[in-house]
């Protein structure tokens, strides 16, 4: 009988396995994109005139980077199901973790989201489109949408499931509202998750603390194909981290931040612990709350700004914050809700 310890043990290798793939792949990954200039445009300074001021250095600097996770997540997961199911090496077998109940939806959403964010990126970096390139907001929406509702109806028909957790009080069945609150929690974590990629290590680093609370969820509640993707991502996103943090070698790019994004969100459903996701996420949300607040301040105050830019950390920017400064506390706090979630999770289970 599979004990948590035997369970544990291919978790971590599956983790240091992501990293080193990626650790090894990212140089030249990123020779590539300086080759082809696959560098990041900045936004036009009458459109946000703040950023545009605080990001003028980067401009250039090569984007795409979320390219590095979930390829690498994608190279291993398939060279473990083909050593396995293929070849029949025993090591890959104990290590695959493709399943149509714990992993396929995530990571056909994780793929789907990653298309679109690429296209986006390149539209970015050759210009095209509005305000310097790239898709509408509200494009990228409905790209959201269209790829959570997928997601939900597959949940929904295939899984047969209807029902979201309320920690210390049970489940709660929702019945076919079921699936607009699935694509409502998969739209807001893409959007929030893309919305907080903004400085240098600050995207990475809270993705970071967000997939390894639920990893650990997973593993406590006994999905551990789920828990072993989200090691396979902590350990690429990790990698990433390393050539991220600030001067940022590369990126992350609407890719990255897109897919990571879904992900995280059908994870949060698939361990049905979404109520918790705006505690584990909570940098996201108050990035993408700072946003709204700043719509509706300008529409309802006759275009007075309740920021000086946002989301928020451009506005601590704004106000004289270094950038190290504001990526390391949203780091702290990051790790900080994320244990709570997890510890909360976890009572409640008991």
């Amino acid at each position: 009988m599979l004990t948590s310890v035997d369970a544990l043990v291919p978790l971590l290798l599956i983790a240091s396995i992501c990293f080193v793939v990626a650790i090894l792949w990212t140089p030249s990954f990123i020779r590539l994109l300086k080759k082809y200039r696959m560098g990041k445009s900045i936004r036009d300074a009458s459109a946000a005139p703040v950023m545009a001021n605080l990001h003028a250095a980067k401009a250039g600097t090569p984007t795409m980077g979320g390219v590095v996770i979930w390829a690498t997540v994608g190279i291993v997961v398939a060279a473990f199901a083909f050593g396995c199911s293929v070849l029949g090496v025993r090591p890959a077998c104990e290590l695959n973790f493709l399943s149509r109940g714990q992993t396929f939806l995530p990571l056909g959403a994780f793929f789907a989201a990653a298309v679109v964010g690429l296209l986006d990126d390149y539209l970015n970096v050759r210009r095209i489109g509005p305000r310097g390139g790239g898709l509408r907001v509200r494009h990228r929406l409905l790209s959201y949408t269209f790829i959570a509702l997928v997601a939900a109806w597959w949940f929904y028909t295939k899984l047969s499931w209807d029902i979201i957790h309320v920690p210390f009080v049970g489940d709660v069945p929702l019945g076919l509202w079921y699936v607009p609150f699935f694509a409502f929690v998969l739209v807001a974590t893409s959007h929030s998750v893309n919305v907080t990629d903004g400085l240098d290590g600050l995207a990475g680093g809270t993705l970071l603390a967000a997939f390894g609370a639920y990893g650990a969820i997973a593993f406590s509640a006994g999905k551990f194909d789920l828990a072993a993707l989200c090691a396979a991502v902590f350990g690429a996103l990790l990698a990433f981290v390393w050539h991220n943090v600030t001067p940022a070698a590369f990126f992350m790019g609407d890719t990255g931040a897109m897919a990571l994004g879904t992900l995280l969100g059908v994870t949060a459903m698939l361990t049905n612990q979404p109520l918790l996701l705006p505690l584990i996420g909570l940098p996201f949300v108050v990035e993408s709350g700072s946003v709204l607040v700043q719509v509706a301040s300008k529409k309802l105050r006759r275009g007075k700004k309740l920021f000086r830019s946002s989301p928020l950390h451009h506005h601590l920017e704004a106000i004289g914050w270094g950038e190290p400064k504001i990526v390391m506390r949203f780091w702290v706090i990051s790790f900080v809700a994320a244990w709570i979630g997890t510890v909360i999770a976890l009572v409640d289970r008991s």
